[in-house]
């Protein structure tokens, strides 16, 4: 659901990775492999500002074949789930606060991806909108 495909490019000593999907997210490591996990946060961090600024996520392109792919931790695809529920059914936060029974900071803390939120509270948010979290372990 969240799986962004990622460009690789050696620059110098190290890699540089960029998202076509998600221009704000740019990062590089010593190697492939740190430049991989360094691609995580990079992600993580622009889609936190597509969330603060109320915008739609970008959806993620089909990648080529053999070309890798950086999704965000579960919590955050879990969050990221509920709030493009969310913005698809064009309700704000304060409706979705009205159907919970939270005050605001509570909604502002479930949509803040740096903030560790209970996997119960995402559930309920989902279900208030009429969705439900899966968990694959594959």
């Amino acid at each position: 659901m969240f799986d962004y495909p990622v460009t690789l490019t050696p620059d110098g000593d190290t890699v540089l990775v960029t998202f076509a999907d998600v221009p704000e997210a740019i990062t590089f490591g010593i190697d492939e492999d740190e430049a991989l996990l360094q691609a995580v946060d990079a992600l993580e961090t622009a889609l936190a500002f597509y969330v603060d600024a109320r915008k739609p996520l970008p959806v993620p392109s089909q990648p080529a074949a053999g070309q890798a792919v950086v999704r965000p931790s579960a919590l955050e695809c879990a969050k990221l789930g509920v709030y493009r529920a969310m913005t698809e059914q064009g309700i704000k936060k304060s409706e979705l606060a009205r159907r919970l029974g939270w005050h605001m900071p509570q909604v502002d803390r479930l949509f803040d991806l740096s903030h560790a939120s209970r996997f119960e509270h995402i559930e309920a948010a989902a279900r208030a909108l009429g969705r439900r979290v899966e968990i694959t372990v594959a």
